[in-house]
């Protein structure tokens, strides 16, 4: 493992009105690991998020990546940085083609690199048929196999996945956990959020759990296990939450489709 730190927030502390989202998030991560952040709706994982890529501003506390102050106005480190967001809005009148140069461009690759780099990589998905053709024909992994490519073109040294499996088949799946293996082992750290909890526990070398704004369990999966006595990283997750009642829930809820069904 390396020992570079890429990434680092002290006390950071967001509201929006009234609303205090994120209560003093204290974090250092270093570099090749992959980070399972995960947490309940509303508990701050995509504010965090958008806070390192200076989507929103207005917190309290520092933030810095690759040793700079991100709050410096320097946002150089921008170019060095691969986004797939949970939601995505692709140019649909734009073929493959055209999305994956223009947007090679903006990190700084010429038009022609980003055309070859992004046709061979899209070969690798199975996907150089439909290269020239508009966005606005894809189906939903086809889609997000583009996002995919489109956040690793420039090569970053950091990845924020927000659900990037969202859409693809299982051997895509299985495709994309190995390449984030690989990123890892080559170096490149990544911050991956999601609410399926067995990927996260595969793919993951540390988890960050966090409630409510805080950061309530930082561990490797085994590590998280010891501590709670608990099997799998969805019951740790319950059980660090405090939700049990999804079981009750069901057959509340189970029982109110099977009312008044009028058997034979």
């Amino acid at each position: 493992m390396h020992t570079e730190k890429i990434l680092s927030l002290t006390d950071v502390r967001m509201s929006f009105g009234n609303k205090q989202v994120l209560n003093g998030v204290n974090l250092d991560v270093y570099q090749g690991q992959i980070i399972g952040y995960i947490g309940p709706n509303g508990a701050g994982k995509s504010t965090t998020v958008k806070l390192m890529l200076g989507l929103i501003e207005g917190y309290k506390g520092k933030i810095e990546i690759f040793g700079e102050d991100i709050a410096n106005g320097d946002f150089s480190y921008k170019r060095k940085i691969g986004y797939v967001p949970e939601t995505a809005e692709l140019y649909d009148n734009l073929t493959a083609c055209e999305y994956l140069t223009f947007t090679g461009e903006l990190y700084g690759l010429s038009a022609e690199e980003a055309e070859s780099k992004a046709l061979k990589l899209m070969k690798e998905f199975n996907l150089e048929s439909v290269f020239y053709q508009r966005l606005s024909s894809y189906s939903k992994g086809m889609r997000q196999k583009v996002l995919i490519i489109s956040s690793l073109l420039h090569d970053p040294d950091l990845l924020f996945f927000d659900e990037p499996l969202s859409g693809l088949d299982a051997n895509s799946v299985m495709i994309i956990k190995e390449i984030l293996d690989q990123l890892a082992k080559r170096g490149k750290t990544i911050f991956y959020s999601s609410h399926i909890m067995d990927v996260v526990e595969k793919i993951s070398n540390r988890i960050i759990l966090l409630v409510e704004g805080r950061v309530v369990a930082d561990g490797t999966f085994k590590e998280l296990q010891a501590q709670s006595e608990e099997g799998t990283l969805e019951e740790i997750f319950n059980q660090i939450t405090g939700f049990s009642e999804h079981q009750e829930i069901a057959e509340k809820f189970v029982g109110i489709v099977s009312e008044g069904r009028a058997d034979g």
